[in-house]
């Protein structure tokens, strides 16, 4: 292939088809939807704007930023309104060339403000099946438990979501991981694979590694959500490697978060010379900088040994990923093969 400019190069991870496995949809609310909603609903907010609000966003680690992602999360109270939050993410992906997303919810985070769980997964839903038929992106939802609240509240969030079965394909573990390893779910996830659901655990962002070997012996995970500590014992990349475990990292999240100072010293190119199934994504998008694009762009502009070959493999590697059938992905493969065609002619 010819070579590209660092602009063409850019222009091409925009146009290129991917998949998003990692984003949390209340991590998509903006500001701006946060104002609107609390105005709807009648909640207070401890901001005074929607610059006083974005101003908030410096981050000093995980759970610096969990506490205002809760209170941005405290104006979803309606079906309504989960509808919206998820229909706003997806106009962004669509825009982003995402043929399919699967997303994150944290029903617990809404329950336990009395929020029915019927309510968000139906909102959510209607929001995957209008992204399908109108925007032709694939939209699947996975149900997380927070690591933080006892196991057995995890047990019970799942049983109270089961009559709305049919709306998500898997569950996931998610927030705050140190001090939460994987083993602490152990019941709950052998509860998700007997009711034929997908599993994967957010593992290594600021957890060791020792919690992504747990998540894969105790969880039997399919995917590793973040991952990136794994290269501080080999011998995990080795297992990782040879079993192709996606890892969905997310760049802009860990610079953020402070998992690596700054993008240019972001070690996904690492992860990919080891022959790891790395993906990328936005992880929180409207609080850490950008959506799934943006993330493409201000990484491959942060660390010039990332061109063409690397773009359409960390493309690849998201469709690879995907919980979808054999077809849909060699249709996306094919999708990605003529766009790069086209930018090699």
């Amino acid at each position: 292939m010819k070579d590209l400019s660092r602009t063409e190069l850019a222009a091409l991870l925009r146009r290129m088809p991917k998949a998003e496995l990692h984003m949390h949809v209340e991590g998509s609310l903006e500001p701006e939807l946060i104002f609107r909603l609390a105005e709807r609903n009648g909640v207070a907010l401890p901001y005074a704007s929607v610059e006083a609000l974005r101003a908030a966003y410096a981050f000093t680690d995980l759970q610096s930023f969990l506490d205002i992602y809760y209170a941005g999360a405290s104006v979803l109270l309606k079906e309504a309104d989960f509808f919206e939050l998820a229909w706003a993410y997806f106009e962004r992906a669509a825009a982003d060339n995402v043929v399919h997303a699967e997303i994150f919810f944290d029903p617990q985070t809404h329950t336990a403000r009395g929020v029915p769980i019927g309510d968000v997964i139906q909102g959510l839903a209607h929001a995957c099946r209008r992204a399908h038929a109108e925007l032709r992106i694939g939209a699947k939802l996975i149900l997380c438990f927070l690591r933080h609240l006892p196991e057995e509240d995890a047990l019970a969030t799942l049983e109270a979501a089961l009559p709305w079965r049919e709306h998500f394909i898997g569950v996931g573990l998610d927030s705050s991981e140190r001090g939460h390893p994987p083993e602490k779910f152990a019941r709950v996830f052998a509860r998700a694979r007997e009711l034929g659901l997908h599993v994967v655990a957010h593992a290594g962002e600021e957890g060791p590694p020792e919690y992504i070997a747990s998540a894969l012996d105790v969880l039997q995970v399919e995917r590793i959500d973040h991952g990136v500590r794994c290269l501080e014992d080999p011998a995990l990349v080795q297992r990782l490697a040879a079993r192709r475990v996606p890892l969905t990292v997310c760049p802009l999240s860990n610079v953020k978060l402070c998992v690596y100072p700054t993008l240019a010293q972001h070690r996904l190119p690492e992860l990919l010379a080891a022959g790891l199934c790395v993906t990328v994504n936005s992880d929180d998008p409207a609080y850490f900088g950008g959506y799934v694009n943006q993330n493409f762009v201000e990484l491959f502009e942060a660390l010039p040994q990332l061109g063409v070959a690397q773009a359409k493999q960390l493309a690849a590697n998201s469709f690879e990923a995907a919980f979808v059938d054999a077809a849909t992905k060699a249709g996306w493969r094919q999708q990605l093969d003529e766009v790069f065609a086209a930018a090699a002619a």
